[in-house]
């Protein structure tokens, strides 16, 4: 299966979410059709035009939201108020406001986390859960992207030594904090060093082959803020989870819920370990491990599965 050809939102508007932030979102397909959401991923990537293709349009209702800071969402890249639950209670407020009782959550890498935690405060809320690139918000998980004994460096030792750069080797025992401290310091030469190189590590590692131009759209001066500094705000603070294990320590809460997991087997953001673990926790979700994906949505076995489970879920 493909993608579903190029659509334009037949609404765009802004939510009023609290006296500090405003969210943006689109509206795509039937109006009257089967409410999905879209949740992107980073925190702080923001809606892409191909993200309102992964859903017939002429019978789904797709809402696409930029997440606090993302996107074009206001303040740009803010990180006050912006926390996993901030954003959880926002999607709650959205589903209201727009008059939606149920509605598909789809969402990939950090869209994972934040729909398994968004159903798991709200699961009367959900009619069924797509999830790709599963992130669990664990520190292993955080050790493997960011570390520098084992992972992800171990498998681009190249591209971490770029990733690592602007950081004294004395800090790179914890390269999260010291981003964080270049990120939100005053020095705007060293933040803006520190945002692409933040990014790009990210973009490298997205695809099996790095695609040259999605590292382009990723690295422009305003996304690679955004990505960077809300990125880095999250990881540092452990994804303002309550506990090291608190998503699979509640899922118990939507193991009624349908869920389709799509994971690429070669995904070095998040590992397949991850997915195996939600699976493992949810027996009765339907796992898919595509043998040639990365961690991009956009490769062509991760369209297949993400566009099959759509389809499948047309008849929730």
């Amino acid at each position: 299966m493909s993608l579903y050809p190029e659509i334009e939102p037949y609404r765009t508007s802004t939510l009023r979410v609290s006296d500090l932030h405003a969210m943006f979102y689109e509206e795509v397909g039937n109006p009257n059709g089967k409410p999905a959401l879209f949740l992107h991923g980073g925190p702080g990537v923001g809606i892409m035009p191909d993200y309102r293709r992964f859903f017939d349009p002429a019978i789904y209702r797709i809402v696409l939201p930029d997440q606090r800071g993302a996107g074009r969402s206001t303040p740009h890249a803010e990180l006050k108020e912006n926390t996993t639950a901030d954003i959880v209670e926002d999607l709650e407020k959205l589903r209201k406001h727009l008059g939606i009782q149920k509605w598909v959550v789809m969402g990939g890498s950090w869209g994972s986390t934040l729909g398994l935690c968004y159903a798991i405060a709200y699961p009367e809320s959900i009619l069924g859960l797509i999830l790709r690139g599963i992130f669990l918000g664990r520190p292993f998980e955080i050790t493997w992207l960011h570390g520098r004994d084992e992972g992800a460096c171990r498998i681009f030792p190249d591209e971490w030594e770029k990733y690592a750069a602007p950081i004294p080797e004395s800090r790179r025992n914890n390269t999260v904090a010291a981003y964080y401290e270049l990120l939100t310091g005053n020095d705007e030469n060293a933040r803006m060093e520190a945002a692409r190189s933040w990014t790009r590590w990210e973009a490298f590692t997205m695809n099996l082959v790095p695609n040259e131009e999605a590292i382009k759209k990723m690295m422009k001066e305003e996304s690679a803020v955004a990505i960077s500094r809300i990125e880095c705000h999250f990881t540092h603070h452990n994804f303002f989870l309550r506990s090291d294990n608190e998503i699979l320590d509640h899922v118990n809460k939507i193991a009624h819920i349908p869920c389709r997991i799509v994971q690429g087997r070669h995904d070095i953001i998040c590992p397949t370990q991850s997915a195996w673990d939600l699976h493992r926790a949810l027996p009765k979700s339907d796992l898919r491990i595509v043998p040639d994906g990365a961690h991009s949505p956009m490769d062509p076995g991760m369209i297949h599965e993400l566009v099959l489970a759509s389809e499948d879920f047309k008849s929730l």
